[in-house]
Formats: C-alpha cells, sequence, structure tokens
C-alpha cells in the first residue's frame, strides 16, 4: 500500500466515531434539561434565605425612591411597603425568618427529588409529571391566598410565572421521555 492510501484509510478510521442515536441525543436533551430545572429550583429557593438582604436591594433599585419608582409608582410603593415589612417582622421577631428558610428548604428538597429522573428519566416518568402539576397549581394557589394576604394583583403574575416558566422544561422533557419510552417498546 503506497503512502497516499494509507494516509487515506488513517484518515477514514478517524472520522468513523461512534455517533448518537436518536434515543441517546433525546435523553442527552432530557438530562441537560433537567439539569437546569434544578439549578433553576434549588437557586428559587436558596434566595428566600437572604430575603431581608433582596429585599433592601430591590428595594434601591426598584423602591419609591428609585427611578423606576416614578415610571410604575404603584410597583415601587408595593416593594417599599413589603421591605419596610419584611425590615420591621424581621427586626422585631427574627423568628419570622424561619419560614422562608423552610420555604428554601423544600425548594432545595423537591430538587434533589429530580435527581431520580435524571438517573433514570423512564422509571422516573412519575415525577416530572408531580413537577407539572405543582406548576399547574401554583395559579390558582396564588390567586387564592394572594387575595386573602392583600397581594395587589399586578403583582400575582410574578409570583405565578414560577409555574408558567416551570412547567416548560418539564413538558420537554415529559415529551421527549413518552417518545424515548415508545421506541423503546418497539425493540
Amino acid at each position: 500500500m503506497d503512502c497516499a492510501a494509507s494516509s487515506l484509510l488513517f484518515w477514514e478510521k478517524l472520522n468513523r466515531r461512534p455517533t448518537m442515536n436518536i434515543t441517546q441525543s433525546r435523553m442527552v436533551r432530557v438530562r441537560a434539561l433537567l439539569v437546569f430545572f434544578i439549578l433553576a429550583l434549588a437557586a428559587s429557593g436558596i434566595t428566600a434565605v437572604p430575603l431581608q438582604w433582596d429585599l433592601t436591594i430591590l428595594n434601591r433599585l426598584a423602591g419609591p425612591e428609585s427611578a423606576i419608582g416614578s415610571i410604575l409608582p404603584r410597583m415601587a410603593e408595593w416593594i417599599g411597603r413589603v421591605n419596610e415589612g419584611v425590615q420591621t417582622g424581621y427586626g422585631q421577631y427574627p423568628f419570622l425568618a424561619y419560614g422562608t428558610d423552610w420555604l428554601a428548604f423544600a425548594h432545595i428538597v423537591i430538587a434533589i427529588a429530580f435527581i431520580g429522573p435524571l438517573r433514570d428519566p423512564i422509571k422516573n416518568l412519575w415525577v416530572i409529571e408531580f413537577g407539572m402539576i405543582a406548576c399547574v397549581l401554583i395559579i390558582p394557589w396564588t390567586l387564592l391566598l394572594g387575595q386573602l394576604r392583600g397581594i395587589p394583583f399586578f403583582w400575582m403574575p410574578v409570583d405565578m410565572s414560577f409555574g408558567v416558566f416551570g412547567i416548560i422544561p418539564l413538558w420537554f422533557v415529559r415529551r421527549e421521555i413518552l417518545v424515548v419510552e415508545k421506541a423503546n417498546s418497539f425493540q
């Protein structure tokens, strides 16, 4: 064999890398979306721990004395009121922060539950569906308790957005898992 032929054979072998089949690529997408969801859920919970500090910053950026306050006065007034309530409540009764600490803990525990589908998406499809149900329930929960607690209606979509944005990756994950499950049943 001459040098050119052996060189060509070498490059052909090098380019024959194993390619991912469609099922494997779907599982890569599923796992990537699940990692994103887990991290987002944990991060949204962790931000509840330094709530007093978070609200101080938010009040500076979007409260009544901010530039945004002149553009969106009702929202700025609400942020100022919430900041005042948290600063006063946590200042006089620091045990109130314990409630948001538990909120953060619950987010982290729920995020850990999604490690099951990360490991075996097909067997743990129920966890994805549980998460989707929880996302849907955020809307009536917000509407009911928001009214009960005196939350202004313009703020409720902010709270509902967690369910709306949370269900999107879970919907794609569920769809991909069902496609893979169906493909596996034919093999």
